[in-house]
C-alpha cells in the first residue's frame, strides 16, 4: 500500500511546478552519481586487470628464494621433491644479478636475470618480444634480450647492430672494490627487445644461466631462485613447499611478490569510491528538498488518512517508500546508462589514451557485477537516510482540513 501512496505522488501533478522540478533534479542527479561510480570503478577495473596480467606474464605463480643471502643451493633430490608435489606443474631455475651494460657511449644499470631452458613455461616474457626474438644463447657464445626501456639508454638496435655489448659483473673473488679486478667483463651480443611494462622494461635483461653461473663464479648447485607454474590453488602449494624445503627459504605466490601494488590498488579503489559517492550525498540533499516539499503539497492528504486511522508508522512508511521510489529511478536509469556506456567502450574503443607510449591506446573497461551490487546499496542506504527526517517530520506533524 506504501508503494502505492507514493507511485500516485510521484505522477501526480503539483500545485507548484517547482517541486516536480526539485523532483526529477534529484532524480537526475543520483542517476549521475550512479553512472558515474560505475564507469569509473570499471575503467579502475579495466587498469587494474591490464596491470595484473602484465605482472602475471612477468611474475611467476609461486618463487622460491633464500630467506636470507642472495643465493641458495638446491641438490638433484630437492628438485625432484619439489617436481613431484602436488600442483607443480611447471619449474625454472634462475640466476640474477645487478650489471651495467655498456655499449660504446652509452651505458645502463641493469639486473641480469640468467635462466634455463624452461623458462618459457612458466613465464610469458617471450611473448612480449617486440624486436628480434627470445634467444639466450649458451653459456660460451651468451646472448641477451632487453627490455625497451634499457634498449633506448643503452642506445642499442637489437635489428641491426653488429658490434656486440660488454657486461660489467661484480667478481666475488676480488679482493677489494677498487682493485682492478673487482668486476667482470664479457661481450655479449643483443638480439631481442620485451615490452612488458615500465618497471621490467627498464630494470631487467634475460640471457643464458650458465654465463651468468660462469660471471659471477658460482657453483652447479646454487641459484638466485625458482620460479614455479602451479595450478589452482597456489596457496596451497606455496604451503606445501614451504614445508618440504624449511625455513631457510622463502616461498612467495604472485601477490605475495607484489603485495605493496595489489594494496595501493584496493586503496585507491576505495578511494575513488568514497569521493564520487559524495555526488550521491549532494543528490541526497535535493531529495530532502523533494520531499519535503511534498509533505507540504500533501498535508491534506495526510489529514484524510489519519483520520481514517492510519497511525505515524504508515504515514512514515509513505513517504520512506516516496524516497525509496526517486533513488530507484535514478539509481537503476543511471547504472542502466553506465552499462551501456561501458559497453559501447568495450565494443568500438571509442575514448582513447593521450600518446602512444602505452601497451594499449584506449580506456580498458571491466565490469563487475559486484560494483553493480556496491552501487546500489549506497544508493539505497543514502535514500533511506534522506527520506528519514522528511518522512518523521509528516508523521510526527498534525494537520487540520480546515487550514
Amino acid at each position: 500500500m506504501n508503494f502505492l501512496f507514493a507511485w500516485r505522488y510521484f505522477k501526480s501533478k503539483k500545485s507548484t511546478n517547482a517541486i516536480n522540478l526539485i523532483a526529477w533534479i534529484s532524480v537526475t542527479a543520483i542517476a549521475v552519481g550512479s553512472a558515474a561510480l560505475i564507469i569509473v570503478l570499471s575503467v579502475f577495473n579495466g587498469f587494474e586487470n591490464l596491470v595484473k596480467g602484465l605482472y602475471s606474464d612477468f611474475y611467476a605463480d609461486i618463487r622460491v628464494a633464500p630467506s636470507s643471502g642472495k643465493t641458495f643451493h638446491l641438490n638433484i633430490d630437492q628438485f625432484k621433491k619439489i617436481r613431484s608435489t602436488t600442483g607443480v606443474l611447471g619449474l625454472s631455475a634462475i640466476v640474477e644479478e645487478k650489471a651495467v651494460l655498456m655499449n660504446g657511449d652509452c651505458s645502463s644499470i641493469v639486473y641480469i636475470r640468467g635462466v634455463d631452458d624452461q623458462f618459457t613455461s612458466v613465464s610469458k616474457v617471450s611473448n612480449h618480444i617486440r624486436r628480434g626474438k627470445f634467444d639466450l644463447g649458451t653459456s660460451d657464445a651468451p646472448k641477451i634480450v632487453v627490455g625497451a626501456g634499457i634498449e633506448n639508454a643503452a642506445c642499442i638496435d637489437v635489428e641491426r647492430s653488429v658490434s656486440p655489448l660488454t657486461l660489467y659483473m661484480p667478481n666475488r673473488s676480488a679482493k677489494s672494490f677498487v682493485s682492478t679486478d673487482a668486476l667482470n667483463a664479457f661481450n655479449v651480443q643483443a638480439v631481442g627487445t620485451f615490452l612488458v611494462q615500465q618497471d621490467f622494461d627498464n630494470k631487467y635483461i634475460f640471457s643464458n644461466i650458465g654465463f651468468l653461473r660462469f660471471m659471477m663464479d658460482l657453483q652447479n648447485d646454487e641459484y638466485s631462485a625458482l620460479d614455479i607454474k602451479a595450478g589452482a590453488g597456489s596457496d596451497k602449494v606455496k604451503k606445501d613447499l614451504q614445508t618440504l624445503l624449511g625455513n631457510n627459504f622463502l616461498v612467495q605466490t604472485r601477490y605475495e611478490q607484489n603485495q605493496s601494488l595489489y594494496t595501493v590498488m584496493q586503496i585507491e579503489k576505495w578511494v575513488i569510491y568514497g569521493i564520487l559517492s559524495l555526488i550521491l550525498v549532494v543528490a541526497a540533499f535535493n531529495m530532502i528538498g523533494a520531499l519535503t516539499m511534498l509533505v507540504l503539497e500533501k498535508q491534506k492528504d495526510i489529514s484524510v488518512l489519519q483520520a481514517m486511522g492510519a497511525n505515524t508508522n504508515r504515514i512514515k512508511g509513505i513517504f520512506l517508500t516516496e524516497g525509496m521510489l526517486l533513488a530507484g529511478i535514478g539509481g537503476v536509469s543511471g547504472m542502466l546508462l553506465a552499462a551501456l556506456i561501458c559497453w559501447i567502450q568495450l565494443k568500438f574503443q571509442i575514448i582513447k589514451l593521450g600518446g602512444d607510449t602505452f601497451i594499449i591506446n584506449y580506456y580498458p573497461v571491466k565490469m563487475q557485477m559486484g560494483d553493480f551490487f556496491l552501487v546500489g546499496g549506497t544508493v539505497f542506504i543514502i535514500a533511506i537516510l534522506a527520506a528519514f527526517i522528511p518522512s518523521r517530520k509528516a508523521s510526527l506533524q498534525e494537520f487540520s482540513l480546515k487550514s
